[in-house]
């Protein structure tokens, strides 16, 4: 793939609107009610979309930074991703997960060969694949006891992590408030200070059986581990016989501009998960462990649809497009564009700068607006804009990678008028 070519595949500047996907002209006719109110959403109803941008029910178009939240690796509707799906959906659905399949084994060999993690377990979400690395963590720690011959099941984790939201998960994170919403919560991790080892350290007791880490804090702001508390994480839990576990759901697949975030600090952990961006918008998750951590026995792990061929089919697209040749030099060249973009807003309105890797990052705005500006972006016209504020004083940037440099242009020049507005 040519450097050129990621950015051939996202939209003309100037997509055309599709009436015929225009079927509802008034919100108020669908039959919203029916569904459960887990969110507050706005009076839109997407109807299609291609590359960076989103069309509502009345034919408005809409720049997408926020692609899913770091889903849609490719944008929307990737023409690899829609030919995988066609081809894939004319020969096998789901055979069920007791039987091997095609795609499945294509995808794990894939991605074993390029984390160097021998062994892959597919699942649904991201939450799913870390609640399997909790599973497997807790089954080593059984084949591995203290001195006392007690089985080892705690898990150090970090204060204001995201997990995914399943019981267990969410008593993984470290999110604020998520320690009552569905209380008690599920013993068994104590919260350490991210880029503080000695915090690590000073948890880790005779049932610690292994550290759970997001190498950037997506929730919490797009917070990076750094390279050095990294490698100093890698030396102790080796040094203390302790897992690694490093969280790439929103971090992994090319986002950061190598193909997994902890390559960027020279470690390797024992195990990994990803989801998001693996299926480029289809639900598809995997974790992945070292040989010597596969201690799950049969009947231990599973699920209804885990690695079924039309979801392992889209996976191995986008990961065969993302790993291709020129691919990843791409995104950190758009990155270093976003960067550098962003830092010139940030000082001309006097926010507080920039941060994060690759084409996951965050605007400072150094004042609590970012919810007013997420909602005037998407109401600008004739064009909105998609964008996220993870924390009330900042917007977060999570753009398909292959996100062309005049769409980057457009969406700065549109959040220049905004912060003009809101300065």
């Amino acid at each position: 793939m040519s450097l050129a070519q990621p950015s051939a595949q996202s939209p003309d500047t100037q997509p055309s609107h599709s009436p015929k996907a225009a079927r509802h002209a008034r919100f108020a006719d669908l039959p919203t009610q029916a569904l459960l109110p887990i969110t507050t959403r706005p009076e839109i109803v997407f109807t299609h979309g291609k590359g960076g941008w989103l069309y509502d029910h009345e034919g408005k178009r809409y720049l997408d930074f926020i692609q899913g939240w770091a889903v849609n690796s490719l944008g929307h509707c990737h023409p690899v991703m829609r030919d995988a799906l066609a081809t894939q959906g004319s020969l096998l659905l789901n055979p069920s997960p007791a039987y091997y399949n095609l795609p499945m084994i294509e995808l794990a060999d894939l991605l074993a060969n390029l984390s160097g993690l021998g062994k892959v377990f597919f699942a649904n979400s991201g939450a799913e694949a870390n609640e399997s690395a909790i599973k497997l963590a807790r089954k080593w720690g059984q084949l591995h006891p203290n001195s006392a011959g007690k089985a080892r099941f705690e898990i150090i984790t970090f204060k204001n992590a995201f997990h995914g939201r399943t019981l267990a998960t969410m008593s993984a994170s470290g999110k604020p408030g998520w320690d009552t919403i569905f209380a008690p919560q599920v013993p068994g991790f104590p919260k350490a200070e991210l880029n503080d080892i000695a915090s690590v350290e000073a948890l880790i007791g005779p049932e610690t059986v292994a550290v759970m880490l997001e190498p950037i804090q997506g929730e919490a702001g797009v917070v990076p581990a750094t390279p050095e508390f990294m490698k100093a994480l890698r030396e102790l839990t080796t040094a203390r016989g302790l897992l690694l576990i490093v969280d790439e759901v929103q971090t992994g697949c090319g986002r950061t501009g190598t193909l997994f975030q902890y390559q960027q600090s020279g470690i390797v952990p024992d195990i990994m998960t990803l989801g998001k961006g693996i299926g480029g918008g289809v639900p598809l998750a995997a974790m992945l462990c070292g040989d010597a951590f596969a201690v799950f026995q049969p009947g231990d792990q599973g699920g209804t649809y885990n690695g079924n061929p039309l979801m392992c089919a889209v996976g191995l697209a986008v990961m065969r497009t993302v790993s291709s040749p020129g691919f990843l030099e791409f995104v950190r060249a758009q990155a270093d564009y976003l960067s550098a973009g962003l830092q010139h807003l940030s000082s001309r309105y006097g926010g507080q700068g920039e941060r994060g890797a690759g084409l996951l990052r965050a605007l400072l705005l150094g004042r609590d607006i970012g919810p007013q500006l997420v909602e005037a972006a998407r109401d600008m016209t004739p064009d909105g804009l998609l964008l996220n504020s993870a924390r009330p004083n900042l917007l977060r940037f999570m753009p398909a990678l292959n996100v062309s440099r005049e769409e980057i242009d457009q969406m700065l020049s549109m959040l220049d008028t905004l912060l003009a507005k809101h300065a």
